[in-house]
């Protein structure tokens, strides 16, 4: 079925997400003046969790989406639940030392943990699965997934891995594309939206107060930072700002550091059970570890999602069926005559050093921010130590405030440009 490239609205992408929600959401806009003790800005996973955290710690909250919640990166994403917080926090050694960056790898275990005990604790529906497997395709990259399952091991890590060899992987995924990997029983897929959706419900059982098609045009910083919408505004002893993305020009320190950068996922119709076993026999989520990466799974009702293409311009593809299908058929080639049921895609927001952004502006203003496409998890750890320094907690939080993050040069219109380039020097120094 030939769809068209999605047309972004004030609803949900027309996306297999959002044509399988649990329910949906019907919060106000903001009218007329708040008071609360934190306001967060941004209804996706940083935003809902960073407001649930607080919640449950018995503080006042309110969230402006300037959408509908889970509309932005958070509803669209590819749903896999992966250990780890962005790049490898080696690289910050000389900012962080040893603490901070054994502090963020254990983070990064500690992360899925935080999602999985949150839809067990709230009973959110949202097709959790565990199992995730890296993939590799050429031996270069076989051996770094061999010094990651050394460093897994090396740190006490939870759950079973398994290095696998060429034949050992096609008992996870049917094709002769990859060389070997390795499975990570710890990791795993959901849908993500649907979470998204069940934690707003969770965090509104504790007293949040939800705001949606209520776009932030103004923000007054002090003591006290005032947050201003067309028909109302927000006065809070807190403000988080957790837009990502799409935070556009609110706030230029912080805008200026993130791009962002196009992510595009297909999915086919649903698959018969001899299909779908003959291509990802055990149900896991599995991505290549290439910088021009393929990610992949099956969704509940056994279609395959698949993702794998991110580009730089601002602008979404005329046509996403047309430029991931080759790429899904270059791995599944059987699947060359299934239907494509669903497209979609939008921004998601990357950083010059590929590790979240999270911080504070003053003594009164937080921000978490560029996720790099490590979102589903690295989201719900940002919100959790957020929360955490909020409430006079800092040292997880100070960890991640230390590391600098570079602002790109030359304004909006020459971010996209560079990134390109650099992410263009990376795949050439891959294939060589």
């Amino acid at each position: 079925m030939k769809l068209k490239a999605p047309v972004h609205t004030e609803q949900h992408a027309d996306s297999y997400y959002a044509a399988s929600l649990n329910y949906t959401t019907d919060y106000p806009s903001l009218e007329g003046h708040l008071k609360v003790d934190v306001c967060v800005v941004g209804g996706g996973f940083s935003g809902v969790s960073t407001a649930l955290e607080l919640a449950e710690r018995g503080y006042n909250v309110a969230v402006l989406e300037a959408r509908k919640i889970g509309w932005g990166a958070t509803g669209r994403n590819g749903g896999q639940l992966i250990r780890g917080i962005g790049e490898e926090p080696e690289q910050f050694r000389n900012q962080i030392g040893e603490e901070g960056v054994e502090a963020i790898y254990q983070m990064g275990f500690e992360a899925v943990e935080l999602v999985r005990q949150r839809i067990k604790k709230y009973d959110i529906q949202c097709d959790l699965k565990m199992g995730y497997v890296d993939a590799a395709i050429k031996e270069k990259q076989m051996d770094g997934i061999r010094e990651d399952y050394e460093s897994l091991n090396r740190r006490n890590y939870a759950h079973e891995l398994q290095l696998l060899s060429g034949n050992e992987i096609q008992d996870f995924v049917g094709t002769d594309r990859y060389m070997g990997g390795m499975v990570d029983w710890g990791s795993g897929h959901l849908h993500p939206l649907n979470l998204c959706l069940g934690e707003a419900k969770a965090a509104e059982s504790h007293g949040v107060q939800f705001f949606e098609q209520s776009p932030v045009v103004n923000i007054h910083k002090g003591l006290q930072p005032r947050v201003e919408t067309a028909k109302g505004s927000v006065t809070c002893q807190f403000l988080v700002l957790a837009g990502n993305a799409y935070m556009g020009g609110l706030e230029p320190k912080i805008g200026g550091k993130v791009l962002p950068a196009g992510s595009y996922i297909i999915a086919t119709e649903p698959l018969e059970e001899g299909v779908w076993r003959s291509l990802i026999p055990n149900d896991t989520a599995i991505c290549d570890v290439s910088i021009a990466l393929d990610y992949f799974r099956l969704s509940a009702d056994k279609r395959l999602l698949f993702g794998g293409m991110c580009n730089y311009s601002g602008r979404d593809p005329k046509d996403i069926q047309a430029s991931l299908s080759p790429k899904m058929l270059k791995v599944f080639p059987q699947l060359a005559s299934t239907n494509i049921d669903y497209q979609w895609g939008g921004m998601i927001g990357i950083g010059a050093n590929r590790m979240p952004q999270i911080g504070r502006l003053d003594s009164t203003i937080y921000y978490a921010q560029a996720y790099a496409g490590h979102g589903v998890n690295a989201t719900h750890m940002a919100g959790k130590v957020v929360a955490e320094a909020i409430a006079g907690q800092a040292e997880r939080f100070d960890h991640y405030a230390s590391i600098r993050h570079m602002t790109f040069p030359g304004g909006h219109y020459f971010r996209s440009p560079l990134l390109a380039l650099g992410m263009l020097w990376h795949q050439l120094k891959e294939a060589i």
